[in-house]
């Protein structure tokens, strides 16, 4: 399960640095929302599907995460685009 945690997040062949800092990503999600990493797996797959409609984007880069202040809840994407795709699914 931690595995697919770490992949989650993106990039392979990390120090053991990068995987701890990721893990401690995960724990800081988990407890500033309430959503496991599974919700946020399903979250961060949907805005891929949703987002390569209209642009090719960098997905091993690319980073979801929930920032918090005293009275709420953010959802932040780092979501690197690589181009915008013309006439990318309008229908009319």
């Amino acid at each position: 399960m931690l595995e697919s945690i770490i992949k989650m997040f993106g990039k392979t062949n990390k120090s053991s640095k990068e995987v701890a800092r990721d893990r401690l990503k995960v724990v800081l999600i988990h407890d500033r929302a309430n959503i496991s990493p599974e919700v946020m797996k399903l979250l961060k797959d949907d805005i891929i599907k949703v987002i390569s409609n209209y642009m090719e984007i960098n997905k091993q880069d690319m980073e979801i995460t929930l920032a918090n202040d005293e009275t709420s809840v953010a959802l932040v994407a780092n979501i690197p685009v690589n181009r915008m795709k013309h006439n990318s699914g309008i229908r009319r």
